[in-house]
């Protein structure tokens, strides 16, 4: 009882001072160090303290087994793509914010799509005693899947969003930019029109959120999630995001994790939206089939090792990959990525468009290497026809899988 009555005093303090700013949120949740913070006060509880040392705990595993190797592959295994300012198009990626920029830290603009409902700005000031620690066991609940396994588990995911005040995808893209060594200026929910124009009065059926920050090296970036169905049938009746992408110009495009949905013909509008409309496309093998890449416009390659999918999604078994890494001589890929989460387990498919310049791919040298030109630009692509709809597929939720370690 005394505790709880200290905790209200120190919340009560809280929210007489200077209202905490999104960048404080994030740090808080993110479970940062809060010296000069307005939250510092409320950091001083045991709740946030524990969560502290097991977010650090979880990171710097997470941070050694793939992260770092992510970064150093990533100039030698994507030369296009990593040093590329175009927007960054994320598709089925729930709140992962996390592996977008591992994976292309100079991108000035992310655009997330999933169907995760965005949620309310986080605001830990407004938590009762009781609340506090049991939405911060529950943000970690959520964040140690895609830190241990590379991937959000669907149906948990949706459990873990709704269960405390901290709800949807904002708590966790905070968390994800404070530990990316990103600076949160300004965060808004958004809404689009038929047109793709963002509303900030007046909403719509696709809402979102958009955040600008400062990337660890001071440039200003922008990141957007939208919570949006983009199966055949809903873009016929809604293309708002479509329409949003179209003023982006030409992105750069990445997937994984994605329940093999562009396999399916109720998902072929999307999966032709990115072949014409990015310049890159980076995915696991559940993203867009092997065979489904166009030779005649597309350069595909492989990294790691195709073992098929896991039993869940067994029918999604691609011979024609299975083939290309039996006959080429395919390069190791140092970490595990997707379902297969596993080092040494793990595909990744990377197809650069032929209307693109390659980039030379860098020498390794202990000599200083001279700052080289932007990548030229492509030129633009033909446009899509959405093709008719179809009668909508609901995916299974994703288990945790049966050799996974235990939570």
């Amino acid at each position: 009882m005394k505790k709880s009555l200290v905790l209200l005093l120190v919340l009560a303090q809280v929210a007489l001072a200077e209202p905490p700013t999104p960048n404080e949120q994030a740090r808080f949740l993110a479970g940062l160090p809060q010296e000069g913070s307005s939250l510092a006060e409320l950091a001083k509880r045991g709740e946030f303290n524990s969560h502290a040392k097991e977010l650090d705990a979880t990171w710097a595993d997470a941070e050694e087994r793939q992260f770092t190797k992510i970064r150093e592959w990533a100039p030698m295994g994507l030369p296009e793509a990593v040093n590329d300012t175009s927007p960054l198009l994320y598709v089925f990626s729930g709140p992962d914010f996390l592996h977008a920029n591992v994976f292309f830290p100079n991108a000035s603009t992310y655009v997330l799509a999933a169907v995760e409902p965005v949620g309310q700005l986080p605001d830990v000031t407004q938590l009762s005693p009781g609340e506090l620690g049991s939405s911060l066991r529950n943000l970690r609940t959520t964040l140690n899947a895609s830190l241990s396994f590379s991937f959000f588990i669907t149906a948990d995911m949706k459990k873990d969003l709704q269960a405390t005040k901290l709800t949807g995808t904002l708590p966790v893209l905070y968390v994800f930019l404070a530990r990316c060594g990103c600076y949160i200026q300004s965060v808004e929910k958004i809404w689009l029109n038929p047109e793709g124009k963002i509303l900030t009065d007046k909403e719509t059926k696709t809402s979102g959120a958009r955040i600008t920050f400062l990337g660890p090296k001071g440039k200003h970036q922008t990141l957007y999630y939208f919570s949006t169905n983009i199966a055949d049938w809903a873009l016929k009746q809604d293309a708002s995001f479509l329409r949003f992408c179209d003023g982006l110009g030409t992105m750069n495009g990445f997937t994984k994790s994605a329940s093999y949905l562009m396999h399916l013909s109720d998902f072929h509008a999307i999966r032709d939206y990115l072949l014409h409309h990015c310049h890159t496309i980076t995915q696991d093998d559940s993203g867009i089939m092997w065979k489904d890449f166009p030779r005649d416009a597309w350069d595909v390659k492989a990294y790691g090792w195709y073992p098929g999918p896991i039993p869940l999604f067994k029918q999604h078994f691609q011979p024609d990959l299975a083939e290309y890494f039996r006959t080429t001589e395919v390069a190791d890929l140092p970490f595990g990525i997707g379902y297969q989460w596993r080092p040494k387990s793990s595909t990744l498919i990377y197809g650069v468009s032929k209307m693109m310049v390659r980039k030379a791919i860098p020498v390794e040298d202990d000599k200083p290497v001279a700052a080289q030109p932007s990548p030229a630009q492509p030129v633009a692509p033909p446009p899509v026809t959405t093709p008719a709809p179809q009668p909508p597929a609901v995916p299974k939720a994703l288990p945790v899988p049966a050799d996974a370690p235990q939570q």
